[in-house]
């Protein structure tokens, strides 16, 4: 019988990236993937630490799997795992430790790991002369849309940010290998493509001149087959009114954008370390609205930051009202070790940035519904993907949630015509041809 192998996934849309290369490498070697809660022979979880809550989540899931499964052999791999491998190669059950490099090597290292008493510690050093780890995948797992990592590392150093010593400098994955990996999404039948990167406004800066994000875009949203393409996290300096121009001459790209924003005040992020203040946030914004009238804009939310004022969390309370988010992620601010940050003086007390955040979430709930508003009566295209006890449910191109009539793996039209929560239900107008479901 096949071993089999199961995987649990914290984090970013990189790290489900990773996993699903990860675990297609695995299958390759012989093995089945199962559910994380089914009894396994290897357990792989993918962790996060851009937080203390993904760090406390990623120790709770190792120790989960070592307590239900005593047998099972357990690797550790991700963000975590690159900043404490010693830590986590002590926990019960642990064989191997990756970090955020080798992961195409998963099936050779963990057979060695299989052979030896000790768990192997296989985590590389991250400097300037890491290369993209050409990492591949031929789907994603329970999902009609795919997602395609171009870009790895980020060298922006903000205060408060871990993520530059545990994912290293900035790499960048050529025009070539991207256009590849597109057609191959495409031709198994996946019609959206999700663009990931940890930095994606940084991409091709290793290249020099020549190639920027808009290109490695312009591969993906040129793929024959390829409909929707959503792009990730990107920073407010590089949509300028040109990049966004560039955008709307791409018909694939989903007009909703995650714009990183962290505060609404301009002393905080100077504080940060972020490079912009909010008067070019406010262009940016303004430069994608003007190509995109209704566009989803989305944004994280730092609560909390050291020397954060009453007066500071009011501007970001204010700022976030004037942009009309379509939703924000709102976090209370975790000191990291190792960052600027955690020495800063004036650190705000835990319970005064749980209440901000807090209060931060009510209103991205009340920016979201005023949001979702402005679609009742209108006839959208939804690609539907799961189940739904009206029929099924999907997302518009904005990333508006919809449930209607319709069949998982399909495109439709759907006359939205009520908000119930953070769902649009509405009437399903036309179905069309099915997509991948994997």
């Amino acid at each position: 019988m096949a071993p089999t192998v199961a995987f649990c996934t914290l984090g970013c849309k990189v790290n489900q990236y990773d996993s699903q290369a990860m675990l297609e490498r695995l299958e390759s070697a012989g093995y089945t993937a199962a559910p994380f809660s089914a009894p396994c022979d290897v357990y792989v979880v993918n962790t996060c630490t851009v937080t203390g809550t993904g760090d406390k989540k990623s120790r709770q899931m190792i120790r989960r799997a070592a307590r239900e499964h005593p047998g099972a052999a357990i690797v550790v791999t991700g963000c975590l795992a690159q900043r404490a491998a010693q830590e986590l190669a002590a926990m019960p059950g642990v064989r191997l430790v990756l970090g955020t490099q080798r992961r195409g090597e998963i099936a050779e290292l963990l057979a060695a790991a299989l052979r030896q008493e000790e768990p192997l510690i296989a985590v590389a050093p991250l400097g300037r002369d890491t290369p993209f780890e050409a990492l591949t995948v031929r789907g994603s797992e329970g999902r009609t849309r795919a997602t395609l990592k171009i870009q790895e590392g980020c060298q922006n150093g903000c205060a408060y940010c871990i993520i530059p010593s545990v994912r290293g400098p900035v790499r960048s994955r050529p025009l070539p290998d991207i256009a590849s990996e597109a057609m191959r999404l495409a031709e198994a039948g996946f019609a959206e493509i999700v663009v990931t990167g940890i930095h994606l406004a940084s991409y091709g800066r290793d290249f020099g001149d020549s190639v920027g994000l808009l290109d490695a875009l312009r591969a993906v949203a040129r793929t024959p087959g390829v409909r929707r393409v959503r792009i990730g996290s990107l920073e407010p300096a590089i949509v300028t009114e040109a990049f966004a121009r560039g955008l709307k001459e791409l018909p694939a790209v989903c007009p909703h954008f995650t714009l990183a924003l962290q505060s609404g005040s301009d002393t905080v992020l100077a504080r940060m370390g972020r490079r912009y203040d909010t008067a070019g946030y406010r262009r940016a914004v303004e430069a994608l609205r003007a190509c995109y009238p209704d566009a989803a804009i989305a944004s994280d939310i730092l609560c909390g930051f050291p020397g954060e004022t009453q007066a500071e969390f009011a501007q970001t309370r204010d700022f976030l009202r004037e942009i009309g988010f379509a939703r924000i992620h709102v976090f209370p601010y975790s000191p990291r070790e190792g960052t600027r940050a955690a020495r800063m003086p004036g650190q705000v007390p835990k319970s005064v940035r749980e209440a901000r955040a807090a209060e931060l979430i009510a209103l991205g709930a009340q920016l979201e519904a005023a949001y979702l508003s402005r679609w009742v009566g209108r006839t959208c295209e939804v690609l539907f993907e799961e189940s739904h006890p009206l029929g099924a449910q999907g997302y518009t191109a904005e990333y508006v949630r919809v449930a209607a009539g319709g069949t998982p793996g399909r495109f439709a039209a759907v006359k939205m015509e009520r908000v119930n929560n953070s769902i649009l239900e509405g009437s399903l107008v036309r179905e069309e041809k099915a997509c991948a479901i994997r």
